[in-house]
């Protein structure tokens, strides 16, 4: 480990013996330098280490302390393994969702950041630019499998992280939603079985239905990511024909498998001759100083299938996003053309000129810092004024926390109160097909922090008290 590293592991050991309790004051920047030796530098970064996990508390002009004691992050859903031979949840989702969309409304049921965080002024220029220039040979340049300059510069970024990915194997879609539904599409038929996590995306579960897919929901555990051993299980059990998966960030719960189980994760499934759909949407919103390898990285047989896109971390309202499909790149280039026909051939192009002017990274740095200090101050606003028999799961990397009530509370009769009072939340019956996390909900934390988002959390506190009663 490095000096910075050592330093916080020393603190988070004296922690959790006692050392220092819930509320107490560390010893300042200034202090920690005289005593433990090291430089000015190491002991802030090993601050701020700390901080991002939530271990420690800044208060201004107070010092560093330590934060509240976290909650035991080990979730079990009551079935290791469940099988759904008909998934019916879309009108739900919908539901849900149609409820939640006003703009009135504080939406942290959204599964997106706060658009503002986007560079939208400099992406309008390249739009406009693009406007100006394009000519009609445009959209035919651009039908599938998409802009031959985005995908070299997606295929350049994989091999920054020393993956080798040819253009050729990359198609554009419109999001990542239509590169993983093609995709799918691309390895199943009406009838197969489909392996899930539990819980999962809920574009996930909405998928399997319209393609009349069989559901095999396993085991996920809010820290550790998905029970290998129940996967294992599931693929003796069953004539398993893909694997909706998300290794980074996953959506809701928040974790990213270690590169350990990443590694046994493809094996198994290459063991099994079983696909592996990797959705990686929310990758470039880690915190550490690494961004996390997909799964796909350990992949030596061309069975992966790793989608993502810039909704997440660049732009929503472009909707483009791309699938490194390989050996399958062709079956879901004719699928395109079939349902969608092509990606916007002027988004393309705008996303090409941004994308030129090195601005992208520089872009993301500013958005990762910003999440993750986002992310520390809903965390603390929500320990202030939920009840303390509600827990809270966090996860350092992107912008969702997992919130588990009570056994007895149902987290959609909260969302319906809540809409109530124009505050959104996701209820946990949106990521599965089972009651298990019907006491769970997710809850969106890249918003900027103001009065009515106070308001709002003690609100919700204030709901949960009554339905406690």
């Amino acid at each position: 480990m490095k000096k910075y590293q050592r330093l916080a592991q020393q603190i988070i050991d004296q922690i959790e013996l006692g050392v220092w309790q819930p509320g107490d004051r560390l010893p300042s920047l200034r202090e920690q330098v005289t005593h433990s030796g090291l430089s000015f530098m190491t002991v802030g970064h090993a601050y701020q280490m700390l901080e991002s996990q939530g271990r420690i508390v800044a208060r201004p002009q107070s010092g560093y302390f330590v934060a509240p004691r976290p909650v035991s992050q080990k979730l079990t859903p009551p079935a290791q393994v469940m099988r759904d031979e008909v998934v019916d949840i879309n009108t739900y989702i919908f539901d849900v969702l149609q409820a939640s969309c006003d703009a009135s409304v504080l939406p942290f049921g959204s599964a997106f950041p706060d658009p503002h965080l986007f560079p939208q002024q400099q992406l309008n220029r390249s739009l406009s630019a693009i406007g100006k220039t394009a000519t009609a040979m445009s959209v035919i340049e651009n039908l599938p499998p998409g802009n031959a300059a985005l995908r070299h510069a997606i295929a350049r970024r994989y091999a920054q992280q020393g993956m080798t990915i040819s253009p050729d194997e990359i198609v554009i879609t419109a999001g990542a939603l239509e590169a993983l539904n093609l995709s799918l599409q691309a390895v199943t038929q009406p009838g197969d079985w489909v392996i899930v996590e539990n819980p999962c995306f809920y574009g996930a579960l909405q998928a399997l239905e319209r393609l009349r897919l069989k559901a095999l929901s396993v085991a996920t555990d809010v820290k550790e990511g998905i029970d290998l051993e129940a996967l294992a299980q599931a693929l003796n059990d069953y004539p398993v024909k893909a694997c909706w998966l998300m290794t980074n960030s996953q959506n809701p719960l928040g974790f990213t498998l270690s590169a350990d189980k990443k590694a046994r994760l493809v094996a198994l499934l290459a063991q099994h001759n079983v696909t592996l759909i990797e959705d990686d949407v929310y990758s470039e919103l880690y915190y550490g100083r690494e961004k996390p390898l997909p799964a796909k990285a350990w992949d030596t047989q061309d069975m992966t299938l790793h989608c993502s896109s810039f909704s997440k971390c660049l732009v929503a309202g472009f909707r483009i996003g791309w699938v490194a499909a390989g050996k399958h790149a062709r079956r879901i280039q004719q699928l395109q053309l079939m349902s969608t026909l092509s990606t916007s051939s002027p988004v393309q192009l705008a996303l090409v000129d941004y994308l030129s002017t090195q601005r992208y990274d520089a872009h993301l740095r500013r958005l990762r810092r910003t999440l993750a200090a986002r992310k520390q101050q809903s965390w603390q606003a929500l320990l202030r004024h939920l009840p303390s028999e509600v827990k809270i799961h966090h996860n350092d990397s992107g912008y969702f926390l997992w919130i588990e009530l009570p056994a007895t509370l149902d987290a959609g009769k909260l969302s319906e109160q809540a809409l109530a009072h124009r505050i959104s939340i996701a209820p946990g019956k949106m990521f599965s097909t089972s009651d298990a996390w019907v006491p769970f909900f997710r809850f969106n934390t890249s918003w900027e922090w103001g009065d009515r988002q106070e308001q709002a959390v003690k609100i919700l506190g204030q709901l949960i008290r009554e339905s406690l009663k």
